[in-house]
């Protein structure tokens, strides 16, 4: 009499199969996860963006920046306590400033760190114009750049065709 059942073989070609059928399911949920990042950091800015540009209806210049660990204390940064400060000038048009999903504890954007940085000062017309710089997960596009009141243009994520860092800003 044939006894039926699964030879040690078969086994090991379906536990193998399964195998790689999770490995292909858990690298699209890690890339769908950092594209989903990637979006709300680009939310966030032009929520921020446009908070901004309220704040400059009513005052006639962009909040000051200043305080920052990184880069500089000229700037305001989402890791450190300079963020809460430029918090307190936003409240009327933002309620609370975003932070990157990924947060760096220490460190800035341009620096390939997670966090948001905001700078309005000098360049030809302080407080007239800003930026900030952010760091994407996945490198999508050109860095679309900022240019301050004295034409010096910033690109932290560089010329390129494909970049992660990207700087966003206006000068009026």
């Amino acid at each position: 009499m044939k006894q039926k059942g699964f030879t040690l073989v078969e086994l090991l070609a379906v536990i193998a199969i399964i195998g790689v059928i999770a490995a292909v399911i858990l690298v699209n949920l890690t890339s769908a996860r950092s594209k989903s990042r990637d979006a709300r950091r680009l939310a966030d800015i032009y929520q921020f963006q446009k908070a901004l540009e309220l704040y400059y209806d009513d005052n006639k210049q962009y909040p000051p920046s200043t305080g920052a660990t990184a880069p500089n204390s000229s700037w305001s940064n989402s890791n450190d306590s300079s963020w809460a400060t430029l918090q307190t000038e936003l409240v009327p048009y933002l309620s609370l400033l975003p932070i990157d999903p990924s947060q760096s504890s220490s460190g800035w954007a341009g620096a390939g760190q997670f966090s948001y940085a905001y700078f309005s000062t000098g360049y030809g017309c302080n407080r007239q114009w800003f930026m900030i710089v952010i760091l994407l997960e996945r490198a999508s596009g050109p860095d679309p750049g900022v240019k301050a009141c004295d034409g010096t243009v910033f690109q932290y994520g560089g010329a390129g065709a494909n970049t992660a860092i990207k700087t966003f800003g206006h000068a009026q």
